[in-house]
Order: structure tokens, then C-alpha cells, then sequence
């Protein structure tokens, strides 16, 4: 008896997820590890990506540490520390950082690590991805994480708006570049998921300001695995005719 299709299966492709070590980026892993996937797991905090790969099935899974604020360590850190892993298939930028501050109080030096942690690194990880040292050629998929933010307006986020918009504005041009290599890249757009970043804004919300985000999600706040079933989506075969989109993923937010 033939084995059940399934699209979005993958036999030892190995993919690379960056922000590996929480929230949207350990659930994406954890999933992909499920389906069959080689997982390469980046993060800053050893400890929680130790924690992640407990989590992962199968075997041949990797993790290496690094903080992509270092934007200009990358090429170099790439070459030592992914390269025993390559080569790639797939490619998910999950890390970010996010900041909320009035317009009056941003000043550069302290947009300048979120610039680096959500847009910078990506445009580094993407340039070593697609050299002909890391990618494994024929098809290939990239997928960027960012926010409902980048097009939805919201109090003190302009920043953060501006980086996740940022990310957006990628996305089709590298899509037509990327594309004679057969490498796809798209963008997911979440809106407000229940993640540590997001518990550790929560708890400085009144119960009305909870429910009143609440009711905002005809669906509910989503959780992890929410988001990573839409990016699985679009790294697996599933995806196959699919680039340059961003993807919103958010529980009904922008239906209202």
C-alpha cells in the first residue's frame, strides 16, 4: 500500500531558522523537524536553543549561537559555523527585535540594533543563502517574518513598523532576482501571537486593554504554531508556485 501523500513533507532538506531559540522561530523548527526536515537552529541564548533542540524529532538537527545584530561578523561567521551544515534548502529569518517608543523619543542609536536584528541580517543570511557555497540548487525558499505593524498603524511602533515594512518591500524584488535560481521568497505577516515577547508586554496591560486585543481577533490571539503552519506552507511543495506574497496570518485582525 502506497504511503499517504503529503505536500508538505520533506525528505532531509536542510533549512535553516533563525530566532530558533523562542516563540514563532522554535515553533517553525519544531514542526519542520516533524515533517522531516534537517533543522539548523540560530539564536543568541544558548540555553533556550539547547531547550528547542530537546524538543526537535529526529536526528542530525544542529544549533549554533550568534547574535545577527553582529551584521558585519556574519559572511565570516556563516563560513565557519553554517557551512559544516550545508547545503541549504530553505531559509526562515523568524529573529527580530521589538521596540515600542513615541516618535519624540527615537533617537538612531537606538533604532539602530533593531534595524540590524530585523532587516540588516536578513539582507546578510539571504547573500550567503543563495551563493553557490551554502545553497543546494534547483529550489530553494526563503521565508521572512513580519508584522500586520507594517501596514496597520498602532502607537509608539513606528519604529518597529518601519523595519517590519522594510521586510515587506524586499520580498518581490527579491522574488523576480531569486527566482532563475528556483528560489521562492515570501513574507507572513502575524499579527499579535502569544509569544514570551508578547506575555512580556501583556503583563503591563490592564484586563480591559487584554480584551479589548482580544476582540480585535475574530479567531483569537494565535499562538506559535499558528504562524509556523503558513510558513511550513510556503517552504514546502506546498508553496511550489508561490513568490513574492506576503502571507497575513492574523486570526481575522485585518478582516474588521
Amino acid at each position: 500500500m502506497n504511503a499517504t501523500y503529503n505536500p508538505m513533507k520533506f525528505d532531509r532538506e536542510t533549512i535553516f531558522v533563525t530566532g530558533a531559540s523562542s516563540g514563532i522561530g522554535r515553533a517553525t523548527a519544531v514542526m519542520l523537524s516533524k515533517l522531516g526536515a534537517k533543522v539548523v537552529c540560530l539564536g543568541r541564548d544558548e540555553a533556550r536553543l539547547a531547550e528547542t533542540m530537546s524538543m526537535l524529532q529526529g536526528d542530525d538537527h544542529c544549533s549554533h549561537a550568534f547574535d545577527l545584530t553582529r551584521v558585519d561578523e556574519i559572511d565570516d561567521w556563516s563560513r565557519t559555523a553554517l557551512a559544516q551544515n550545508g547545503p541549504f534548502h530553505g531559509m526562515v529569518h523568524a529573529a527580530g527585535i521589538q521596540s515600542s517608543m513615541p516618535a519624540y523619543r527615537i533617537r538612531r542609536n537606538q533604532c539602530g540594533p533593531m534595524l540590524a536584528a530585523n532587516v540588516d541580517s536578513a539582507i546578510a543570511l539571504i547573500r550567503v543563502f543563495h551563493s553557490e557555497e551554502f545553497y543546494a540548487g534547483n529550489t530553494g525558499s526563503i521565508v521572512l517574518v513580519s508584522s500586520v505593524l507594517a501596514t496597520v498603524g498602532s502607537n509608539g511602533r513606528s519604529a518597529y513598523a518601519a523595519t517590519k515594512g522594510a521586510l515587506e518591500g524586499l520580498t518581490p524584488s527579491l522574488a523576480v532576482e531569486l527566482a532563475p535560481k528556483g528560489i521562492r521568497v515570501n513574507c507572513v505577516a502575524p499579527s499579535f501571537v502569544k509569544t514570551p515577547m508578547y506575555e512580556s508586554q501583556a503583563r503591563f496591560w490592564s484586563d480591559e486593554q487584554q480584551q479589548a486585543i482580544s476582540a480585535q481577533h475574530p479567531l483569537g490571539i494565535g499562538s506559535p504554531e499558528d504562524v509556523a503552519h503558513a510558513i511550513v506552507f510556503l517552504l514546502a511543495n506546498t508553496g511550489r508556485w508561490i513568490t513574492g506574497t506576503v502571507m497575513t496570518v492574523d486570526g481575522g485582525f485585518l478582516a474588521q
